[in-house]
């Protein structure tokens, strides 16, 4: 059974999937494959876990559907920083510090102290990505909350490549208090990285539209919309663009501004 594509009983060809697991490398999920998880304090949810310290990442991303009348109320444990990003539908959400309305591309992020809450008081699922991860303190620095839109947001040219646009939603170039980003790329038919990267920040990204092929590690794997991958400290990396028509497109988080701790 997959609960996102409705298919439910025995399918009409051999059991397959796209899914390659490499734990505390790389994984790629196919969404075909994604089960449901029962996680406290969520009502009328369906919540998948993606990436989780079992996969060898440091942080934890999940994909929600929230049904009309779907809630969280306060999740997150002290010490823990949230992010929250609408892909389809509207929610209100809200911290101890702000609260607003989130339609798609809507994103609240939560400090460290603060805890995370929404409600779909629409009448048509909402579906949503949610991070959290432990807060890394830098003495005189603290992170605050952020409400925003990505739609609100300027692209720029990735590494001057003009057909590689890139989004920045948390302030973290500027400011030291904040230890992680998310950002969004997108690449136009055809475009790339311009080089195959290998560094020590961990990645967790769902792919938005399009299609492309991605190197992790030693391989080139195909993903499009809908897939979420994780990437491990010094894991090789790159993409294509492939497809005829959408941008491939992905938010994904990163670890900054902190030194390695020995």
């Amino acid at each position: 059974m997959s609960y996102l594509n409705h298919q439910i009983g025995y399918r009409q060809d051999l059991l397959t999937t796209r899914s390659v697991i490499r734990k505390g490398q790389f994984a790629l999920l196919d969404p075909d494959g994604l089960v449901r998880n029962t996680i406290p304090g969520f009502s009328q949810c369906d919540v998948t876990i993606l990436a989780s310290p079992l996969l060898g990442a440091s942080f934890v991303d999940y994909l929600v559907t929230a049904a009309p009348g779907g809630s969280c109320r306060e999740f997150g444990a002290a010490g823990e920083e949230l992010f929250l990003y609408v892909l389809q539908g509207s929610l209100r959400a809200w911290n101890q510090e702000q609260s607003g309305m989130l339609e798609a591309g809507g994103y609240l992020f939560c400090p460290a102290g603060t805890t995370l809450s929404f409600e779909n008081a629409g009448t048509e699922a909402a579906r949503c990505f949610l991070y959290k991860r432990r807060y890394a303190p830098l003495p005189g620095h603290t992170a605050h909350t952020v409400l925003g839109n990505v739609e609100h947001l300027p692209w720029t040219a990735f590494e001057e490549m003009e057909d590689v646009g890139m989004k920045d939603l948390l302030p973290s170039a500027a400011d030291l208090g904040f230890d992680m980003n998310f950002h969004i790329l997108s690449f136009r038919p055809g475009a790339s990285h311009g080089y195959i990267e290998t560094h020590i920040q961990e990645h967790g990204a769902y792919v938005l539209s399009g299609q492309g092929m991605y190197c992790l590690d030693d391989r080139w794997l195909p993903v499009q919309q809908g897939d979420y991958l994780f990437m491990g400290a010094y894991c090789p990396q790159a993409a294509y663009a492939v497809g005829r028509e959408a941008p491939f497109a992905y938010l994904y988080s990163k670890d900054c501004n902190r030194d390695v701790a020995l």
